[in-house]
């Protein structure tokens, strides 16, 4: 049986977010992707507080979106609510077909709110929907001459003719409203966050340029890799952060000349990527291995990966620089692992947010497999999600050992801690020698 439809909708009217792409006005205080994390904060705080007043109320939420894609934003908002595309069209163009839309569905009221109001609360939902029992519309003035929300309870042509944009948007409304003998009800002014100004005057600490990511690399005696990953790495929207163990070359000299920060720390890749994450500024903490190349726009990856609810962390695509026969196999293996098990190696370049590491209680302080154990850890979180991008890993440590041995002791080391089986048992696999290579030196985990 068909579900009866119920007759109050909100109907959040938004974009999906994405580095450059949303509020594009707040990207010089607070870079591309840290806009768009404002963005996704303000959208979900507007979509929390309607579907909140519809479990008191009994309306329903619609998410009305451009951008993206259904599937995206149903991951992204999850459950609960209505998911539909915006039309083409100005603005006014947009929300007129948004409420037609609505009101064909059987409702007999609806309210249209932006994603942009952090004033926004659960009376004036309700304030709104008291008012259209007698009002024809409903306007929920912005300090900047528009509007923040506008409800109706039947379809009214009130947009024709607005020249969007501009301080005027309102009076101009309000002149149609007038001029068609309707009857309206203004809501209390509130502010919207469009401008640098705006963010300053509703949270200064917001307004502060902030890098989204942090980059971390532990080093080791990594002089002529270093360089490279660094070039690969740097963004506006990152710092990277170089943690060397004690290196005996030139690996602090580059890193630093190359504009890293560089710090020093006790010997020991979970040592080092700890204390990276301790000096980190960003919001999102990336462990970057010294022999791994980032791909192009990372953190547009890195972003769109986070982004749907209940993800922990996440990785990227697995591949290799080596050309050793039955290389492609390995890779098409980790790739597979990673997706299917939800078991990244930290040379897929791990990330997530911050104050998920710190509550996760950060890397492991093992000899062997750090990496693993943070994974499994985070697992109990959430998703641990692949990105749609490759990271470039030196196929060095397969050339010194061979394929078949080095994946050997990779499967070892992962079988060995899924069977909790110490790790320092495990690192003395490390230091047996290559069979007739035994002047080379050991290798770790992929």
């Amino acid at each position: 049986m068909k579900s009866r439809r119920k007759e109050e909708r909100i109907i959040v009217f938004g974009r999906y977010p994405f580095p450059g792409k949303v509020k594009t006005r707040l990207i010089p205080c607070r870079g591309a992707a840290g806009a768009a994390e404002l963005h996704r904060q303000m959208t979900e705080y507007t979509v929390h507080k309607a579907r909140i007043f519809g479990s008191h109320f009994g309306t329903e939420t619609e998410c009305c979106f451009c951008g993206g894609t259904k599937r995206k934003i149903r991951a992204w908002l999850g459950q609960g609510v209505l998911i539909s595309r915006q039309g083409d069209g100005d603005l006014g163009k947009r929300m007129s077909m948004a409420f037609l839309k609505t009101f064909q569905d059987g409702c007999r009221r609806a309210v249209l709110v932006g994603t942009d109001v952090p004033g926004i609360t659960l009376r004036h939902f309700r304030e709104a929907f008291s008012q259209l029992h007698c009002a024809d519309l409903v306007l929920g003035p912005s300090t900047d001459g528009g509007y923040w929300l506008i409800g109706m309870n039947r379809p009214l042509d009130v947009f024709d003719g607005i020249a969007w944009g501009e301080e005027s948007v309102l009076a101009q409304t309000l002149r149609r409203t007038r001029d068609k003998g309707l009857r309206y009800h203004l809501l209390e002014t509130l502010n919207d966050v469009d401008t640098p100004e705006d963010l300053r005057k509703w949270n200064s600490r917001l307004a502060q340029k902030r890098p989204y990511v942090s980059v971390i690399i532990p080093a080791l005696n990594e002089a002529g890799n270093i360089l490279k990953t660094i070039r690969g790495a740097r963004d506006r929207d990152a710092e990277i952060i170089v943690v060397d163990g004690g290196s005996e070359d030139r690996t602090r000299v580059i890193a630093a000349e190359a504009g890293a920060a560089v710090i020093a720390a006790e010997k020991g890749r979970a040592h080092q990527q700890n204390a990276g994450a301790a000096s980190a500024r960003g919001k999102v903490l990336l462990f970057l291995h010294a022999d791994t190349l980032l791909p192009a726009r990372y953190v547009d990856h890195i972003f769109e990966t986070l982004l749907p609810g209940r993800t922990a962390a996440g990785a990227f695509q697995f591949k290799t620089d080596c050309r050793l026969p039955l290389i492609g196999a390995v890779e098409w293996m980790t790739n597979v692992r990673a997706r299917l098990f939800q078991l990244p190696y930290g040379d897929q370049a791990l990330f997530l947010k911050r104050f998920v590491f710190e509550s996760s209680g950060r890397f492991p302080v093992v000899p062997v497999a750090e990496d693993l154990f943070m994974v499994r850890r985070l697992r109990k979180r959430g998703r641990i999600r692949i990105a749609e991008a490759e990271v470039i890993t030196s196929g060095r440590r397969w050339e010194r050992l061979g394929v078949i041995r080095t994946t050997l002791i990779n499967w070892m080391i992962m079988s060995g801690c899924l069977l909790r089986i110490a790790p320092q048992a495990m690192a003395s696999w490390y230091a047996i020698p290559p069979v007739q290579k035994k002047h080379q030196s050991p290798i770790r985990a992929r």
